[in-house]
């Protein structure tokens, strides 16, 4: 039995040979083309390769039951644009606490914090840009500048950091970083609001 997004499939597992098969000739004839897959159940389990093409060491006659769920590109966009306010959050609360060890002399501990906020933001800066991309969204005049500010801001840190200048750094965290970050609040109210009307369309 294979079963999608809860309806079940008129192809049958045993029609082919292994689950890698299954997967490649399910998507294509369920036209799942502009849907991302959240979840791949295999009687029952949650299955997700640890290896390249691990799919296609199970064969089907070991396979009872597959049920494959998916979301649309756009629901997934609207709910990575909603965890990003969370990122938002843990950008700030990280470089808050960042510049207090740093005034308290705690440098070890406080580089720690701040490699894991700097890894964080150019993270979110890719997801960003991939939503801009994904979508057209043509918001240059708030993305473009609060990007380029806040990627400038990084680079600073990093080049703060080698030069070993603490207090330099604890500033640039607190007086530059942070207000970039609520800035980032209403650029994302107005994302969010463009990808909505992109799934309207």
């Amino acid at each position: 039995m294979i079963i999608i997004d809860g309806r079940t499939s008129a192809l049958q597992v045993s029609n082919f040979a292994n689950l890698e098969e299954l997967l490649v000739q399910t998507f294509s004839e369920n036209q799942l083309e502009n849907r991302i897959i959240t979840d791949v159940l295999v009687n029952d389990e949650a299955f997700s390769e640890l290896y390249p093409h691990q799919s296609e060491d199970i064969e089907s006659s070991d396979i009872r039951k597959v049920e494959i769920r998916t979301v649309s590109v756009e629901e997934m966009a609207a709910d990575i644009t909603t965890e990003l306010y969370k990122v938002i959050t843990l950008m700030t609360s990280g470089a808050t606490r960042a510049a207090e060890l740093l005034r308290k002399a705690e440098i070890g501990a406080s580089l720690e914090v701040m490699a894991d906020v700097m890894d964080v933001t150019r993270h979110f800066l890719g997801v960003v840009a991939l939503l801009r991309s994904e979508f057209s969204i043509n918001r240059d005049n708030e993305l473009a500048p609060l990007t380029e500010k806040m990627s400038d801001i990084l680079d600073e840190m990093s080049e703060i950091t080698q030069h070993e200048d603490w207090f330099m750094l604890a500033d640039l965290a607190e007086y530059e970083f942070l207000p970039i970050c609520e800035n980032w609040n209403s650029v994302l109210g107005n994302l969010a609001r463009d990808i909505a009307e992109y799934k309207a369309a």
